[in-house]
């Protein structure tokens, strides 16, 4: 596996775009297993996460077309569905997290679908079951196999029908997939707590393109009423906000002068206001992001009563939990104290005693919770080695590397290409020192 060096403490200057979204990437390219018909995706990011699930739609028989960077055509007029019984599926599909969101639409085009135990980052517990009693809500009959963790669900001979469901959790890839099944569901379904993110709203989009009938998109009550097919279409996906949320972060903590471009401001929610409250200038100029140099640092904002800053993550519109493991980075060097508190996994805060090495001051509390201690700013983090244990755990030391002084070393940065793309080649457009080795 390669490695980053990283000679931090430099001020980076200039313009960053960032990439498409991985995470409404993965339910994009799930969807077009729904028609027989042509699907353009456009803005595409070419990332391992990505790269591996559309290997994986082509030894399902579906024909890709590669129009230019980020932009591919997908035909899936000739699927081979015994596929998911083979031996390599059940490696390739358990290596990737989002392939769990190929079940709904091959449910409900094609009557079955199986899936492994799906891989992605170690950040604790993170249950299938919202998807699979969403299905089972649709009639689907459902089997696990315990030896090898293999799940699968079949369609009744009268085919899904449509039901009202209560989801137990806001489940984003949950939603995503009984969307996907229940567009060809006959009669209606209503899903209340669904998830209702910028990323599943445009999955909806999407599928309404196609020929769906879904209302109450950006709610967190979906009808959809079933059609008996879909079209093909046209798409193109947004910008990635963690990544967004990430250049936020590096700026600030390099001191450095950066432009992020194109952004999607309307689809960022909160996360602009949440780095304003640890003390970061960020101007909107159209739709970019200004971002100045802090060469005097940035202060935290207490709450109004005096109370030490909490950033927790919530379901959409709250603050993503994609983004905490680099507001908490960003606080080490900010003047002020914080708590972050990272509700949904139990493992994501583990990468703290990294930070710590560095010279970093955080109380991990608990599983869920930390308290990062600020101080003046004059104190630079200081260089080390260490490994990526996730993406966003990775990015985060990759942000710590670039501003601590010295050369760091950064190991298994595999973690940090499955979600950004060609990142120390963008890097190195705005003044890093860094080397894949």
């Amino acid at each position: 596996m390669g490695i980053f060096k990283i000679e931090g403490g430099i001020r980076l200057k200039g313009e960053i775009t960032p990439q498409g979204a991985k995470n409404e990437a993965l339910q994009i390219l799930c969807a077009i297993l729904l028609t027989p018909e042509k699907v353009t995706i456009n803005n595409v990011p070419d990332i391992i996460d990505i790269n591996k699930l559309i290997t994986l739609l082509g030894n399902l028989g579906v024909k890709i077309q590669k129009n230019g960077p980020n932009s591919y055509t997908f035909q899936a007029d000739e699927v081979n569905v015994n596929y998911l019984e083979t031996e390599a599926f059940k490696k390739e599909g358990g290596a990737l997290r989002g392939s769990i969101m190929i079940v709904g639409p091959l449910l409900a085009r094609f009557g079955k679908g199986y899936i492994p135990k799906p891989g992605g980052d170690k950040i604790g517990r993170r249950r299938l079951d919202t998807h699979f009693e969403g299905f089972i809500n649709l009639g689907a009959k459902f089997r696990y196999n315990k030896e090898d963790h293999f799940y699968g669900v079949e369609t009744p001979a009268e085919g899904l029908q449509g039901a009202y469901m209560l989801l137990d959790e806001a489940s984003v890839t949950g939603t995503a997939n009984i969307v996907m099944a229940a567009v060809l569901a006959k009669g209606t379904t209503s899903i209340y707590n669904a998830a209702c993110e910028p990323y599943l709203q445009q999955l909806c989009k999407m599928l309404n393109s196609m020929g769906a009938k879904i209302t109450g998109v950006g709610s967190n009550l979906l009808t959809i009423e079933g059609v008996s097919s879909l079209g093909g279409c046209e798409h193109r996906i947004l910008p990635d906000m963690i990544e967004i949320g990430s250049w936020i972060g590096l700026a600030a903590m390099t001191k450095s002068e950066i432009t992020i471009k194109d952004v999607s401001w309307d689809n960022l929610g909160v996360i602009p206001n949440v780095f304003r409250k640890l003390g970061i200038t960020l101007e909107r100029r159209g739709d970019d992001i200004y971002i100045p140099s802090h060469v005097d640092g940035y202060e935290v904002k207490t709450d109004i009563d005096g109370s030490i800053l909490t950033i927790a993550d919530a379901p959409w519109p709250g603050f993503t939990p994609d983004l905490l493991s680099i507001v908490l980075v960003v606080a080490t060097q900010a003047k002020g104290d914080v708590l972050i508190h990272q509700k949904m996994f139990e493992s994501r805060l583990f990468f703290v005693d990294k930070l710590i090495d560095m010279g970093a001051k955080i109380m991990l509390c608990d599983p869920h919770r930390a308290v990062v201690i600020g101080h003046d700013f004059k104190s630079q983090l200081k260089a080390t080695t260490m490994s990526s244990p996730d993406i966003r755990a990775g990015i985060s030391l990759l942000i710590a590397a670039l501003s601590a002084k010295g050369t760091s070393t950064i190991q298994n940065i595999d973690q940090i290409d499955r979600g950004y793309e060609r990142i120390d080649e963008r890097l190195r457009a705005i003044g890093a020192k860094i080397i894949r080795a």
